[in-house]
């Protein structure tokens, strides 16, 4: 697979970490994200709707509002490795105690969950679709963006994210497996200032950043060329 797009523009927020100069500076020094520094504060999320979200629906949901505010954007493309696993924990663990279902975690425990608040709270009737595909959620999203844009639509946002991992699931986890929130959106048209092309090689291990944010991190450090491993593939990326 070969593809080539451009990216407009771009905001991300983890813990500790949120405007531009921060991830600026974090991209050049390879710095470890503290898991236990705070997320930065809501920008553009509406209190009551903030309520109703888990961690990383609120990021990306506050991210999406804030481009949908800077950019005409004609399509939106969430993507996350484990949705609404918080909410879907609780919903597990209310059942296995023969507790009631909040009836709030049921209506928002789907995977599009996130995406259809953005809409709604924007008021904007946009495309919309939601992705998940494992280690390679983030790749897979840009696969399914760069199909909105060969079916016309000009200007994606793009919404890569994840939220808090209930301890619960921590034991089974490989021990440099992210467990924080995490948002990164990216507004990307048609283009060839990048290119992506798949390679075989990738061993399918886990590695100790979100796929989004590794390619993040080699993005704002301007590399020609970087590769980001994925699950059964390698994602070579170069500049022009």
């Amino acid at each position: 697979m070969k593809f080539t797009l451009n990216i407009l523009d771009w905001q991300a927020r983890a813990p500790g970490l949120s405007d531009a100069e921060a991830w600026q500076a974090w991209s050049r020094q390879s710095l470890s994200i503290d898991p236990a520094a705070p997320l930065a504060t809501l920008s553009e999320l509406p209190m009551m709707t903030a309520r109703r979200l888990n961690s990383g629906s609120k990021l990306a949901v506050d991210l999406g509002l804030s481009m949908l505010r800077k950019h005409r954007i004609d399509a939106v493309v969430y993507c996350s490795r484990h949705g609404e696993l918080e909410r879907n924990y609780r919903i597990l663990q209310a059942l296995a105690t023969e507790q009631a279902v909040s009836p709030t975690d049921f209506a928002m425990s789907v995977h599009n969950s996130a995406v259809g608040n953005l809409t709604i709270t924007a008021r904007q009737p946009i495309v919309s679709s939601s992705v998940s595909a494992g280690l390679d959620t983030f790749q897979q999203g840009l696969c399914e963006a760069l199909s909105l844009l060969h079916a016309g639509y000009s200007r994606i946002l793009l919404v890569d994210f994840d939220g808090a991992l209930p301890e619960f699931y921590h034991p089974a986890l490989p021990p440099q497996m992210p467990v924080w929130p995490f948002a990164l959106a990216l507004v990307i048209e048609a283009g060839d200032a990048l290119t992506c092309e798949t390679r075989s090689g990738s061993d399918g291990s886990e590695p100790p950043l979100p796929q989004s944010l590794m390619f993040l991190q080699r993005y704002l450090r301007d590399e020609p060329q970087f590769t980001i491993a994925g699950e059964r593939l390698l994602w070579q990326w170069t500049r022009r």
